[in-house]
């Protein structure tokens, strides 16, 4: 006798609950929250309020690596000096958090 034979001709276990049924997809989604969308919910929250807290005179980096310092601050955008005196528009989604401060130490 096959084996394949075996398992295709096995009866089907309908004894279990519906629950029983979707526990190991509900599991699956848990996980992928808690270490995937939770986490980067976070890390956007933390993002957002960085962002809102510079103010002139700060020094950033942007996403693209640009180097500066705050010169003045509209809306949406921030005019940043860069070395050489100069001035670069950007968006303010283009600020990266990664330890601006720290980075560009008593460069300038």
């Amino acid at each position: 006798m096959n084996l394949l034979y075996v398992f295709l001709m096995a009866p089907a276990d309908n004894g279990g609950s519906g629950l029983g049924a979707f526990l190991p997809l509900i599991l699956i989604i848990l996980v992928f929250y808690l270490f995937f969308i939770r986490p980067q919910m976070r890390k956007q929250k933390q993002l957002r309020k960085y962002r809102e807290s510079l103010k002139k005179g700060d020094k950033i980096i942007t996403v693209g690596g640009i180097h500066g310092k705050i010169v003045e601050e509209q809306e949406r955008t921030f005019t940043i000096e860069v070395e050489g005196g100069n001035r670069l528009r950007v968006e303010k989604s283009a600020i990266a958090m990664d330890g601006a401060s720290e980075q560009l130490g008593d460069r300038r």
